[in-house]
């Protein structure tokens, strides 16, 4: 049985030359053979996982698996600190990267559904400087496309990942006037690249993660606290996230992964550290933490009887916003990527993330009410590492399916 997973396995990576990722996986999961095999071998599928790490050079994964707004199965994989030869466990801390924004968008939309503001709003009517497109001065960018990544706003490479390796929030100068500096033409920090120069705002959507600085300051300007202190008083401490913060200090360091990268054959360790910009991409938690995030969404905002949106507000992140078109390969809605498979009728709705040394992904399933959440401690930088993470995405799924 084990050898019939393995080589399942290396004939995917073998077809993984001639069809695109999206299309070996869909084949190799929807195979009932490996479904059935998964159900009744879990040493064969703790092997397969534990190879699929070692081709994708990831030291350690903690995963879990959700399934009726429930935790049918967790566990970790690998050393989350190989020289200390840290065994990852569920309560492993990995920083999610962009799946910080589905928190944005849940606390932005939190404030929504009390009145603080309505989606096609100008931004302007609420921010203290005027923000438009300098390509396209009189079109007004609306809170709605910064949550869709449809304001015309580019992520600059060169001049936007801004790394805090010493301060956890509150920075005194982010969000303001760091925005200001950044996104206005008289800016310290400015770059004509940053804007889009063929499409109006509202026209394309297209992912920059700028967009979710800017939903964060609309936080903290209506609900007059800083961002982080809003997030643990309105999500993390209503849902039992005790293991959850965007300050370093607030977590037992020792239970924090170490983000790696692989280079010349060797795991090269990076330091602790805080982005500046953690509303994009700085959260620390444990897939168990943020399955209880994931479990709200599922459950129509609720878990467990504590409600964090409102049913109809849930829908309306998990759908696909205007203009609608297709980035690389997923749609978006509110703060949630929603992923549409090139072959089959499966739709996934999350979001994914990768910051350097780390790389993390969280979906569900809504036609099976199931959902998965896996992190990595080394980031999803080459094709090959690419392609094991989503595998192991879609194996995680394929196992859910036969879980009670």
């Amino acid at each position: 049985m084990k050898t019939k997973l393995i080589g399942i396995f290396l004939s995917a990576l073998l077809l993984s030359t001639t069809l695109s990722i999206a299309t070996v996986l869909q084949q190799t999961t929807t195979q009932q053979g490996i479904q059935e095999q998964l159900t009744n071998d879990d040493a064969s599928f703790d092997q397969l996982i534990t190879i699929l790490l070692k081709i994708g050079h990831y030291p350690s994964m903690s995963a879990c698996i959700i399934k009726n707004t429930t935790v049918v199965w967790v566990k970790g994989y690998g050393l989350y600190d190989v020289e200390q030869q840290k065994q990852a466990t569920e309560h492993t801390i990995y920083v999610v990267a962009s799946i910080t924004k589905t928190i944005t968008s849940t606390a932005l939309m939190q404030l929504y559904e009390q009145g603080f503001f309505h989606l096609d709003d100008d931004v302007n009517k609420y921010l203290p400087f005027n923000l438009r497109n300098p390509n396209f001065p009189n079109d007004p960018i609306t809170i709605r496309m910064i949550l869709s990544h449809s304001s015309s706003l580019n992520t600059d490479p060169l001049s936007y990942h801004w790394f805090n390796y010493s301060q956890a929030p509150p920075i005194p100068f982010y969000p303001s006037p760091w925005l200001e500096e950044y996104l206005l033409p008289d800016g310290a920090f400015y770059s004509p690249e940053i804007w889009d120069t063929k499409h109006l705002p509202g026209e394309y959507m297209q992912y920059a993660n700028i967009n979710f600085d800017l939903a964060a300051y609309l936080v903290q300007l209506f609900s007059g606290q800083p961002f982080h202190e809003y997030c643990n008083d309105h999500i993390f401490t209503p849902l039992a996230m005790t293991h959850t913060s965007f300050r370093l200090p607030d977590l037992p360091i020792d239970d924090v992964a170490i983000p790696y990268l692989y280079q010349n054959r060797t795991y090269e360790k990076l330091p602790y550290y805080q982005l500046l910009h953690y509303p994009i991409g700085g959260l620390m938690t444990t897939v168990d933490d943020l399955s209880h995030f994931l479990s709200a969404h599922m459950n129509h905002g609720d878990y467990n009887g504590t409600r964090i949106l409102q049913e109809e507000t849930v829908e309306l992140m998990h759908t696909i916003q205007p203009p609608g078109n297709i980035y690389y390969n997923f749609h978006y809605g509110l703060g949630w990527m929603i992923i549409k498979p090139l072959i089959g009728k499966k739709i996934y709705i999350g979001h994914s993330g990768d910051i350097p040394g780390l790389h993390t992904r969280m979906y569900m399933d809504q036609s099976e009410n199931t959902g998965i959440i896996c992190f990595f401690n080394s980031d999803r930088s080459t094709y090959m590492k690419k392609f094991v993470s989503i595998m192991i995405q879609n194996l995680l799924f394929a196992k859910a399916e036969h879980l009670s």
